[in-house]
């Protein structure tokens, strides 16, 4: 398996600042009455991209646990072949060289601890690994997931006072328009 740890440092930062902004705008609280309709559209706009990127980093923790599961059940699979198997070889994406499995050597594996790091681990210290990892990626997209329904929330809570804006502003059209008619 290939995980990139700078992935999930990167976003863990982001969650991280994504939670301070969240408590900063929390704590002093932006009253949206006192925006104007452009910088409403503006704050928008910067919201809905802020969802695309924690979304778009919501997706790739999911892969990366994905790809952790399919880790696992490779090497529980591995643990539990007792004989000697012919496989196959990744050298490349497309290219792959016949292998054998000796029962007697396939007793380790080894495993990427993390930029370019590997160790050989024997079965239950792998999988004991793959679980970490697990563990930690669920921790992260749970907690993104927690800013990600906080961001929808903000796009939906900032939709509301632009309606709000613009029916008066409409208001206000319809007002001078029936003065003008009574003068």
């Amino acid at each position: 398996f290939k995980y990139n740890r700078s992935t999930t440092q990167i976003i863990g930062a982001q969650i991280k600042m994504s939670d301070q902004a969240a408590q900063g705008a929390q704590g002093k609280g932006i009253d949206p009455d006192t925006l104007s309709l452009d910088q409403l559209s503006q704050l928008k706009q910067q919201e809905e991209q802020k969802l695309t990127v924690i979304s778009s980093n919501y997706a790739s923790l999911r892969a990366a646990m994905a790809r952790y599961n399919a880790s696992r059940d490779a090497v529980t699979t591995l643990q539990a072949q007792a004989e000697d198997r012919e496989i196959l070889v990744p050298l490349t994406a497309s290219l792959y060289v016949p292998g054998k499995l000796v029962a007697e050597k396939n007793k380790k594996v080894m495993v990427e601890l993390g930029t370019g790091f590997y160790a050989e681990k024997n079965f239950s210290d792998a999988i004991e690994f793959i679980d970490r990892k697990v563990g930690l990626i669920s921790k992260n997209s749970e907690n993104l997931l927690k800013v990600i329904q906080g961001t929808k929330k903000n796009v939906e809570n900032i939709n509301i006072s632009m309606q709000g804006k613009l029916m008066q502003i409409r208001a206000r059209q319809e007002g001078l328009k029936h003065q003008a008619a009574n003068a």
